[in-house]
């Protein structure tokens, strides 16, 4: 659930590498371009990120428990960031299929669902965007900044605007704020040390803590006061804590280093207003058709889905296609398909915890806590804590066994045929009265859903900037994160089948299919390797 983890995995040499996990939160802002060095590289994959092979400053300060100090403000504007998005994200689906009565507005439910993942899906598209933005324009720190301003706006809007006029203000301004702050938030913690410095990993554990515990406190405080003031105050909280965030923020940018906004490849002026028409017509174009009812709320996710898919094949082919890059980089980049594919599907499945899950919640899960009812929203605070605790676990684990790990491919299949387990796992409650749910069953299917999480999301961006050719270290993340995003964007379009009526075929044919991608990748691992060139 957290979405927004860092844990770890060990390098080729054995020496471990601290990487992003969960529906990744780590971003490229700054790319090859500035960074094509041995070096940066070598930072680049440890820190899971070819954001990091920008790192030209790097610092000596030890003020923030051996960190740099600069460490502390980036975690806190993580944190507050991550509290803020999944508050909104835990009551956002109800708020959405409640009725006008119970505070919400009404909205179908499976509509609703397709808006969730749309919503979702576009958040990783807008990653896309902001590295751009920082790499071409602006710089990571500005970037971040500006991105965290307009989260807070979305955040308000929800808050204060009524009926759908404030969530569709909302959402958007959400969506492209943090895609910014996703996108480079990582990146400034990567300018933080020096290539080679020791503390990287230890500052990468401590952001991702942070990131987690936002993770965590949001949909507590969020759904408890939605639950006893009402949906707008609960979005208001988020507002809040993006604005304490962003306060902090503010304080601390001066101690940042200088490379933290470094534009990497700066935009030839001359091509400004290329890029400005482009912008403006892409805009014009979405408006026509929303205009239109080409775009609207019940087709959203597939759009989204549809837009996704374009945008990935054509990275794809750009890549591959470049007379830029050796016969080995080629190989490396389609070994990195059948990887795509199953990401897909396991994002698919896995992001249902804000679609479906939530609606089990509400209507199938016994909540009542002796007298009292907990909130929809707090199931989603506990895989935060399962994944503070499996990362650790799971890093000593690939640490020890050093290159007798399983090979990427392997651990991409087992992730997918786990989440493909946790879904058969609801199979003895389906179909059950309202509230017959224990919450124990489903705190034991959140455990195996961060079981799975660990096998597949932790090795992501790290086999990504390792089969990355070095003149494509950006495009092959921003291909990574259009997996996550067209995953998500299809969690919210299966969620329309969902019937809390007949569970069961439901359950069970996404689990077998689940299961199946991650046992045709298992059958697949030899070619696959041989494809990938001597990476693992």
């Amino acid at each position: 659930m957290s979405g927004a983890t860092d844990g770890t995995g060990v390098g080729p040499d054995g020496v471990p590498e601290q990487v992003p996990v969960g529906a990744p939160d780590g971003a490229t802002a700054a790319g090859a371009a500035a960074g094509g060095t041995s070096t940066g590289a070598v930072a680049a994959a440890q820190s899971g990120t070819d954001a990091a092979a920008t790192t030209g400053g790097g610092s000596k300060d030890t003020g923030f428990f051996g960190q740099p100090r600069a460490l502390a403000n980036i975690f806190g504007v993580e944190m507050w960031e991550r509290f803020s998005f999944y508050g909104m994200q835990g009551i956002l689906l109800i708020y959405m299929y409640y009725s006008v009565e119970q505070g919400g507005l009404g909205i179908d439910q499976a509509t609703a669902t397709g808006i969730v993942g749309a919503y979702g899906g576009t958040v990783y598209l807008c990653t896309i965007l902001g590295a751009w933005l920082a790499d071409r324009l602006f710089g990571s720190e500005r970037v971040l900044f500006y991105s965290a301003i307009v989260i807070m706006a979305g955040h308000i809007a929800l808050a204060v605007l009524p009926n759908l006029a404030g969530l569709g203000v909302g959402l958007i301004l959400v969506a492209i704020g943090s895609g910014g702050l996703k996108a480079n938030a990582t990146a400034l913690v990567g300018t933080l040390y020096r290539a080679g410095d020791t503390r990287r990993d230890a500052g990468f554990s401590i952001f991702y803590l942070g990131i987690n515990l936002g993770a965590f406190l949001g949909p507590l405080i969020t759904g408890f006061l939605q639950q006893n003031y009402g949906f707008h105050i609960g979005f208001g909280a988020a507002a809040v804590g993006m604005a304490i965030g962003l306060i902090q923020y503010s304080i601390g940018r001066k101690n940042l280093p200088e490379s933290a906004g470094v534009v990497a490849n700066p935009l030839p002026r001359n091509r400004y207003a290329a890029m400005i028409g482009i912008g403006l017509a892409g805009v014009a174009v979405i408006v026509v058709l929303v205009l239109l009812g080409v775009i609207n709320a019940q087709n959203l996710a597939g759009v989204v889905i549809i837009a996704t898919l374009g945008a990935a094949i054509a990275y794809f082919l750009v890549i591959v296609s470049s007379r830029q890059i050796t016969s080995d980089d080629r190989s490396r980049v389609i070994g990195f398909l059948p990887l795509f594919i199953v990401n897909v599907g396991f994002w698919s499945l896995y992001q249902q915890q804000f679609t479906v899950l939530t609606i089990y919640s509400d209507q199938r899960l016994n909540r009542m806590l002796g007298g009292w009812e907990m909130p929809v929203s707090w199931i989603n605070s506990i895989n935060p804590v399962f994944v503070i605790v499996f990362s650790g676990i799971f890093a000593a684990i690939w640490s020890k066994l050093g290159p007798r790990q399983p090979s990427a491919p392997v651990k991409f299949a087992l992730g997918a045929i786990i989440m493909g387990v946790a879904f058969l796992l609801f199979l003895p409650w389906a179909n059950g009265a309202p509230n017959s749910t224990p919450l124990m069953a489903i705190v034991l299917i959140l455990l195996v859903f961060t079981i799975a999480e660990m096998f597949i999301s932790p090795p992501g961006l790290s086999v990504t900037t390792k089969l990355a050719p070095q003149r494509f270290h950006t495009q092959m993340v921003s291909l990574y994160f259009l997996s996550v995003a067209l995953g998500t964007s299809i969690a919210g379009w299966l969620a329309q089948f969902y019937d809390p009526t007949n569970e069961v075929p439901y359950f069970t044919i996404l689990g077998f299919i689940a299961i199946a991608l991650g046992v045709a990748l298992l059958f697949c691992v030899k070619p696959v390797l041989a494809l990938m060139k001597g990476v693992r």
